[in-house]
C-alpha cells in the first residue's frame, strides 16, 4: 500500500516522463490491479474536491461574468482605438523599418568598403609585385624578374597567406622559376644562333683591326674597304671592335639566373657543349672552297670570330669558360683547320690565289696571336703551301719553257744594232770582246733560247720570293727554298721540256747541236744565277749554282744522246741512197754521189760541232765514222747481195778512200784523237785483203796482235768470197782462160782454208 502511494506521488509530481513509473507498476501483476483501484479512488477524491471548490466560488463567478459584460462595450471601443493606433503605428514603423534597413545596408557597405580597403592595402604589394614580375618576364628582363619573384615569395606573400590567390601564386612560383630559366635559356640559344651567323663579321672586324694595328698591307680587299665619302655610314661600324658588334647580355643574364637558381654547373656544361658543337659546324669548310679567295676569307673569318667571342666570354664570363678548356678547343680546331687548309690548297692550281691565301693566313695568325692563341702549326702549313706554290710555279713554267722551245728555231741569235745587242747582254750575262768589237749584224754563239730561259729563271725566282714576303723566314730558309726550287726547275721542268722538244720532227741534227751549245751556255751561267739568288735573299751560303750546272749537264747529256740518234738517222738516209752495181766490171774512177753528199753533210755538221767541247766533238766524229763503216760493211755482207764483182769492190774501195780522207782531215779541228780514219779499219782491212789477195799473210798472222788483217774474221771473208764465187759462175768465158781457172781454183782453196779456220775458232 505504501508502494502504491509512492507511485501515485511520482505520477502527480512528474508531468512528462512516466515510463519508469509505469514499468514499475506493471512489473508485478497483483500490484498493477491494486494500483488501478487505488488510482480510481484517488480520482474520485479529486473530483469531490473540485466540485466543492466550484460550489464555493460559483457566486463570485456570476459576478465576474456580469462585470465582464459591462466591460465588453468599453473593450470594444478600446479595441477600435487600439486597431486605429496599431494601423498608425504600423505605418510609422514601416517607414522607420525601411530607413533602418537602408541604414543597416549602408553600414554594411561601409564596413565592407573598409574591409576591402584594408584587404587591398594588405594584398596590393603582393599583387603589384606579381604584376611587375609578369611585365619583367614579358620584357625578357629575367634577372630582375627573378629578384622580384624572390621578394614576392619571401616578403609579400606571407602577409596574404589566408587569401585564396595566395595558394594559386605559391603553386605558380616553381613554374615561374622554370619559365624564367627556360626563357633565359631560350634567349641564350637565340644568342648562340645569332653569334654563329655573325661570326664572319666579328672575324672580319678583328682581322681588319689587327692589320691596321700591325700596319701591314696584305692587299686583301675583303678586309680593306675603300670609303666613298667621309660621311660613309660604314665608318661607325669600322671603328667598333669585334666585341662591340655583339650584345653579350643574354649570356650574362642567363649566367646570373642559373647562379641564383643553383644550376651554374649545368649552365656551364650546356654552354660549352653548344659552343663546341658550333665549333665543329664552323670548322666545316664551304663547298668548293679551293675555287675562290672569298670562300677562304669567309671560312677563316668565321673561325676568328668564333674564338674572339670565346676569348671575350673567358675574360668577362666570371668563370663560364676556363683557359684550359679554351686551349683544348683551340687545339682541336687548329688541327682541323690546318688539315682542311692543307687539303683545299692542294687542289689549288692558281699561284696568284695561293699568294692571296698566304696573305689571308698571315692575317689570320696575327689576329689570333694577338688574342693569345698559339699559331705555330700554321707557320708549318705555310711552309707546305709554299712548296705547293713552287710546284704550281714550275707547272706554269713548263708551259713557259715549252712556248720558248716551240717558237725557237735554234739558230744563232743575230742582232742588227747596238740597242738589240745591249738588250741581250743585259738579259743574259755574256761578254765577248771580239764579238763586241765586230761590225753589225753580230751573231751570238747561242740562240735566243738562252737569254729567254735565263730571264724566265730570274722571273721564277722573283715569283718564289713573293711567297716569302712578310713570313719572317730567315735568310737561310729563304735561300734554301729558292735553291731547292731553282734546282727542281732546271733539273725537272726545263730538262723535261728539252726532252719533249727533242722528239719534235721539225728539229734536225743542226738544231739539236745548237741546243747542246745553248745548254752549255746556260750551264756556264749557273754562277750568275747563284749571285742573283744571293742578292735577292741576302744570303751568301747558297750552292744552287753548282747544282744547276750539274743539272743542266744532265740535260745536255740527254741532248747529246738525241744528237747521236738523229745523226745516225740522217746518215742512214744518205746511205739508203746508194745505187751500187754489184756486178760492175770496171770502177767509175770517182766516188759515188751519195758518198760525196754524205761527206758534204758531215762537213757542215762537224763545222757546227766546233762550238761544242772537244770531248763531244770527238765522240760525234767517232760515232759518225764508225756508223758509216759498219753500215757499208753490213751492206757488203747483206743477204740481199748474192753476187759481187771485183769492179764493184774497187768502186766501194774508192768510196771508202774518200771517207778515210775526210776522216783524216781534222774535220772538227785539232784534237787529241790521232786519226778518225781508224774507225774504218775493219772495212779497210777486208777490202785490202780482197783486192791484194794477200791470203798467205792473213793465214800466217791470224790470231796475232800485230796481224795486218786483225779485224777481218774468217766468217766475214767467207761471205764476201762466196759472193765473188757466185759472180764468176755467171762469166761464160772465165773457163777458157787459164788465169781465170787458176784464180777460181785459188778461191776455192782459200774458201776451204777459211772454213776450216772458222771451225777451229768456234771450237
Amino acid at each position: 500500500m505504501q508502494n502504491q502511494e509512492h507511485l501515485l506521488q511520482e505520477i502527480e509530481g512528474i508531468d512528462d516522463y512516466w515510463g519508469p513509473t509505469f514499468r514499475a507498476i506493471y512489473d508485478q501483476d497483483d500490484d498493477s490491479r491494486k494500483f488501478i483501484d487505488t488510482l480510481d479512488n484517488r480520482i474520485k477524491q479529486y473530483d469531490k474536491e473540485i466540485e466543492r471548490m466550484c460550489n464555493f466560488y460559483y457566486q463570485g463567478f456570476i459576478d465576474s461574468i456580469r462585470e465582464l459584460q459591462q466591460v465588453e462595450n468599453q473593450a470594444s471601443k478600446l479595441k477600435k482605438q487600439v486597431v486605429q493606433l496599431n494601423s498608425n503605428v504600423q505605418t510609422i514603423v514601416s517607414e522607420v523599418t525601411s530607413a533602418g534597413e537602408e541604414l543597416v545596408k549602408a553600414r554594411q557597405v561601409e564596413n565592407n568598403i573598409q574591409m576591402a580597403i584594408n584587404s587591398l592595402s594588405l594584398c596590393l604589394p603582393a599583387l603589384s609585385s606579381y604584376s611587375k614580375l609578369q611585365k619583367q618576364m614579358a620584357d625578357k628582363r629575367y634577372y630582375p624578374a627573378l629578384k622580384t619573384l624572390e621578394q614576392l615569395e619571401q616578403l609579400y606573400l606571407p602577409q596574404v597567406s589566408h587569401y585564396k590567390f595566395f595558394r594559386q601564386i605559391i603553386e605558380k612560383i616553381p613554374k615561374l622559376r622554370e619559365n624564367i630559366k627556360e626563357s633565359s635559356m631560350s634567349d641564350l640559344n637565340c644568342f648562340l644562333e645569332t653569334i654563329r651567323k655573325f661570326s664572319s663579321k666579328v672575324g672580319e672586324a678583328a682581322m681588319k683591326h689587327s692589320v691596321e694595328q700591325q700596319n701591314f698591307d696584305f692587299g686583301l680587299t675583303k678586309l680593306k674597304k675603300k670609303k666613298d665619302s667621309p660621311e660613309d655610314n660604314s665608318d661607325d661600324e669600322d671603328s667598333l671592335s669585334a666585341q662591340d658588334l655583339i650584345d653579350f647580355s643574354p649570356v650574362y643574364r642567363c649566367l646570373h639566373i642559373c647562379t641564383v637558381l643553383s644550376s651554374r654547373d649545368t649552365f656551364d656544361a650546356y654552354y660549352r657543349q653548344q659552343r663546341r658543337e658550333q665549333a665543329l659546324l664552323t670548322l666545316h669548310p664551304p663547298n668548293n672552297m679551293h675555287e675562290s679567295i672569298a670562300s677562304y676569307c669567309y671560312y677563316l673569318q668565321c673561325i676568328v670570330g668564333f674564338f674572339v667571342v670565346e676569348d671575350h666570354v673567358l675574360n668577362t664570363g666570371n668563370g663560364l669558360l676556363t683557359r684550359a678548356y679554351l686551349e683544348d678547343l683551340w687545339k682541336m680546331a687548329s688541327d682541323k683547320v690546318v688539315s682542311i687548309m692543307r687539303t683545299n690548297t692542294a687542289y689549288c692550281t692558281d699561284a696568284n690565289l695561293l699568294l692571296r691565301i698566304k696573305d689571308l693566313i698571315m692575317v689570320f695568325c696575327i689576329t689570333l696571336r694577338s688574342y693569345g692563341y698559339p699559331v705555330k702549326n700554321y707557320m708549318e702549313l705555310l711552309h707546305e703551301i709554299q712548296e705547293h706554290y713552287n710546284e704550281i710555279l714550275m707547272q706554269k713554267w713548263v708551259q713557259v719553257f715549252r712556248d720558248i722551245l716551240y717558237r725557237e728555231t735554234f739558230c744563232h741569235l743575230e742582232v742588227d744594232n747596238q740597242e738589240q745587242y745591249d738588250n741581250v747582254v743585259r738579259t743574259f750575262p755574256y761578254q765577248d770582246d771580239q764579238l763586241e768589237s765586230s761590225p753589225f749584224p753580230r751573231k751570238f754563239p747561242f740562240s735566243s733560247m738562252v737569254p729567254s730561259v735565263y730571264d724566265q729563271v730570274k722571273q721564277f725566282i722573283f715569283a718564289c720570293l713573293k711567297f716569302s714576303n712578310d713570313l719572317n723566314f730567315s735568310e737561310g730558309e729563304v735561300d734554301e727554298m729558292v735553291q731547292k726550287s731553282t734546282k727542281l726547275l732546271l733539273s725537272r721542268t726545263f730538262s723535261g721540256c728539252l726532252s719533249s722538244a727533242f722528239h719534235q720532227p721539225r728539229l734536225g741534227l743542226l738544231q739539236v747541236i745548237q741546243i747542246i751549245v745553248d745548254t752549255g751556255y746556260l750551264e756556264k751561267s749557273s754562277k750568275s744565277i747563284q749571285q742573283f739568288v744571293s742578292e735577292a735573299t741576302g744570303s751568301t751560303g747558297g750552292t744552287v749554282g753548282d747544282d744547276a750546272g750539274i743539272t743542266l749537264g744532265v740535260a745536255r747529256n740527254d741532248a747529246e744522246h738525241h744528237m747521236y740518234d738523229k745523226m745516225k738517222l740522217k746518215l742512214n738516209e744518205f746511205l739508203d741512197l746508194e745505187d751500187y752495181d754489184w756486178m760492175l766490171v770496171e770502177p767509175t774512177g770517182q766516188a759515188s754521189s751519195f758518198v760525196t753528199d754524205l761527206i758534204n753533210f758531215l762537213r757542215v755538221v762537224f763545222n757546227a760541232l766546233r762550238n761544242l767541247t772537244e770531248e763531244v766533238s770527238v765522240h760525234v766524229c767517232q760515232e759518225a765514222f764508225e756508223h758509216i763503216s759498219k753500215s757499208i760493211l753490213n751492206l757488203l755482207l747483206s743477204d740481199d747481195i748474192k753476187q759481187l764483182s771485183m769492179g764493184a769492190l774497187n768502186q766501194l774501195n774508192l768510196d771508202v778512200i774518200q771517207c778515210e780522207l775526210f776522216a783524216a782531215s781534222e774535220p772538227v779541228g785539232k784534237t787529241d784523237e790521232p786519226d778518225f780514219s781508224q774507225h774504218f779499219a775493219p772495212l779497210r782491212q777486208l777490202l785490202d785483203l780482197l783486192l791484194s789477195w794477200d791470203w798467205s799473210t792473213y793465214f800466217h798472222d791470224y790470231g796475232q796482235e800485230t796481224s795486218k788483217y786483225s779485224h777481218v774474221k774468217p766468217t766475214t771473208a767467207i761471205i764476201v768470197l762466196e759472193k765473188l764465187k757466185e759472180a764468176d759462175k755467171k762469166s761464160v768465158f772465165s773457163v777458157l782462160k787459164k788465169s781465170e781457172r787458176d784464180k777460181k781454183k785459188l778461191l776455192e782453196t782459200v774458201l776451204k782454208q777459211l772454213k776450216q779456220l772458222a771451225i777451229t775458232v768456234q771450237q
